[in-house]
């Protein structure tokens, strides 16, 4: 147990350092691009546009990493403070502050935060903006002088200590033992807290005095997985060797690494296989003098080329071709003796389960369980929190099944609460391997979009043709809406925001969560588990509509029911979807869901949408919903 908690905390901590540093990968490659073409060794030599390379390494990125690291903890002015504070320590050091930017930047977040917290309800009207100016100068002010002071120096030592550890392996010719700690790591999803907290910054200052840095090889080599896939795709059985070509397309040239990890714990002692190789591969960098001028990511080997420097070809393409051999070798050997196990599915599920939420390529692996039951009695739409996502689409559901003459029970639930008695259970695609483990002998269908699925007619079919009329008991024919109150005050004017913009989706969850907190529905805590509910499964529901509210664990949160609508006529993306209609939703003790089967049903038509957001008025986006 001990260990678990030690490895997810270090995950978190990892993801942590990711947050900061993915956000601003852009940032990082233009630098190494300007790198790779202007200084003295690079492609086109110009001393001129050769100077934009060390400001970049020494202001802007660990400027943008710092203002990202107080940002994630109190949005915009936690941004700036953190900004603020993190250029004490790029003045105090020589090097480039990375590792300092990571550790002030959330820091000043932290203080602003607490300090809002602290003066909330207690400014005069009218001072709101001259505190609010001042506070965040002077605390980022402050700051910024005690980090020049204190941090500087002891993040300066530390990061020399770091440097003298790799001169050191380098020197001993030792670097290859490194892929006995990162290759299992990516396994465990720990290779964050070791490639945003050591190798990137140790590299940036490579790149800075050497021009290259082969650290920034090791964790990105996408020979160790590719090897692993292409033996899966000789030697695999079933559906494992199937896929594996498919997904070796993805790993190698998508860069996407987190889709060979399934196959590694179908047979765990495929990673020996990926620790050779790895170990290999960055043998052979050193012996040909590898490097890269960027960090690379994702880990594809377009970007991988990309990142070469001048001269660096032969080694970087042999390093990857050196250790995708060396797994492929080593896993052909494992595949072909012993037994193999092909359950992809199980195998996806304990990623998920490791690498503690959502992943993006274990829904690759699921797959509906048997045919449609028929003399159906009970369908479950199940969300983490059965609060939004599953109350509409059981909503919508409900309503055709009534249309059907079906005399089935549609109801919702959070999935840790999913009833045995059920015998079909719905959820979003990211959902369904919990789903499958919380009730694993029932028909689960996944869709990925709960407003307009396709899935909804095909089982509604499906139980007209085979259905026969059950004697459900009485009490579960009850429809839902008769059992749940009616609260007059859920929807109001003040609550409904005409015309706004949003540059990201975490801003606009934000700016409904603040708005929840405004009408005491909820505590303050609740806006970071509405930012967590769409971290686990993104809260878009289709027809350019998103729900976001909290987790199962934040209703503790909730003093009331209620809803703020937002037009974004613009959209905001949402995971690669376009929204324009936001639905914050707080729910308490059912009361919210007359209303929010009113606003599923008006979203299932795509005409109605483009009423709301074309509404001129609160008054005339609310009576849209309402005539529903």
């Amino acid at each position: 147990m001990a260990q678990s908690n030690a490895k997810v905390v270090v995950q978190k901590f990892g993801n942590f350092l990711s947050s900061m540093v993915m956000p601003n990968i852009g940032a990082f490659i233009a630098w190494g691009l300007i790198s790779a073409f202007f200084i003295p060794t690079g492609f086109f030599p110009n001393g001129k546009l050769a100077q934009l390379v060390d400001p970049m390494v020494t202001y802007l990125l660990p400027l943008l990493i710092g203002y990202t690291g107080g940002k994630i903890i109190h949005d915009q002015r936690g941004g700036v403070v953190g900004a603020i504070a993190t250029m004490g320590v790029i003045v105090g050091s020589d090097i480039p502050m990375f590792l300092g930017a990571m550790v002030i930047g959330p820091l000043g977040g932290y203080v602003i935060k607490k300090f809002d917290q602290f003066i909330e309800g207690k400014v005069k009207t009218g001072f709101e903006m001259l505190i609010n100016n001042f506070s965040a100068g002077i605390l980022g002010g402050l700051l910024g002088i005690l980090a020049f002071l204190g941090a500087s120096p002891v993040i300066d030592t530390f990061t020399g200590w770091l440097i003298v550890g790799v001169d050191w392996l380098l020197a001993k010719h030792l670097l290859p033992l490194t892929s006995i700690l990162i290759e299992p790591a990516k396994i465990l999803f720990l290779n964050n807290a070791i490639n945003h907290g050591i190798i990137s910054p140790i590299g940036a200052e490579q790149i800075r005095t050497s021009g290259k840095s082969i650290l920034l090889l090791l964790e990105a080599n996408p020979g160790p997985g590719f090897g692993v896939l292409l033996a899966y795709s000789f030697f695999g059985k079933g559906t494992a060797k199937k896929s594996a070509p498919g997904a070796a397309l993805i790993q190698f040239v998508g860069g996407v690494h987190e889709i060979y990890f399934p196959y590694v714990l179908m047979r765990p002692m495929l990673i020996i296989a990926t620790i050779l190789g790895g170990m290999s591969g960055v043998f052979t960098f050193v012996l040909l003098d590898g490097g890269l001028q960027a960090v690379v990511s994702p880990g594809s080997i377009l970007a991988f080329l990309a990142a070469t420097p001048p001269g660096g070809y032969l080694a970087n393409i042999a390093g990857v071709l050196v250790a995708a051999g060396v797994s492929f070798i080593v896993s052909s050997i494992v595949l072909k003796t012993g037994k193999q196990t092909e359950d992809l599915q199980e195998a996806s599920r304990k990623m998920q389960e490791m690498k503690g939420k959502k992943s993006s390529v274990a829904k690759s692996f699921t797959k509906q369980q048997g045919e449609v039951p028929t003399n159906v009695q009970k369908i479950v739409f199940a969300c983490d929190a059965g609060m939004g996502s599953s109350a509409m689409g059981a909503s919508l559901l409900r309503k055709k099944v009534k249309q059907a003459d079906l005399d089935i029970f549609v109801t919702n639930t959070a999935i840790s609460n999913i009833p045995n008695d059920v015998q079909i259970v719905i959820t979003q695609e990211e959902l369904t391997l919990r789903a499958q483990n919380k009730v694993p002998n029932v028909y689960h269908i996944s869709v990925d979009n709960f407003l307009s699925s396709p899935e909804y007619d095909k089982l509604i079919n499906h139980l007209k043709n085979g259905y026969i009329i059950s004697n459900t008991k009485e009490e579960t024919a009850v429809s839902l809406e008769e059992n749940v109150e009616s609260d007059s005050d859920l929807l109001i004017e003040e609550n409904v925001f005409l015309n706004q913009r949003f540059s990201t989706k975490e801003e606009a969850i934000r700016f409904a969560g603040n708005v929840l907190v405004k009408g005491r529905y909820v505590e303050e805590n609740y806006i970071e588990a509405m930012i967590e509910r769409d971290n686990i499964t993104s809260t878009y529901m289709g027809n350019d509509v998103a729900i976001p509210h909290g987790t199962e664990e934040a209703k503790k949160n909730v003093l009331k029911s209620g809803f703020t609508v937002i037009q974004v006529p613009e959209g905001v993306d949402f995971d690669g979807q376009k929204v324009r209609l936001i639905f914050g939703i707080a729910g308490k003790d059912g009361t919210h869901l007359e209303i929010l089967s009113s606003i599923a049903i008006t979203c299932s038509d795509i005409d109605n949408i483009e009423k709301m957001v074309d509404a001129k008025s609160a008054k005339e986006l609310m009576t849209i919903i309402q005539s529903n």
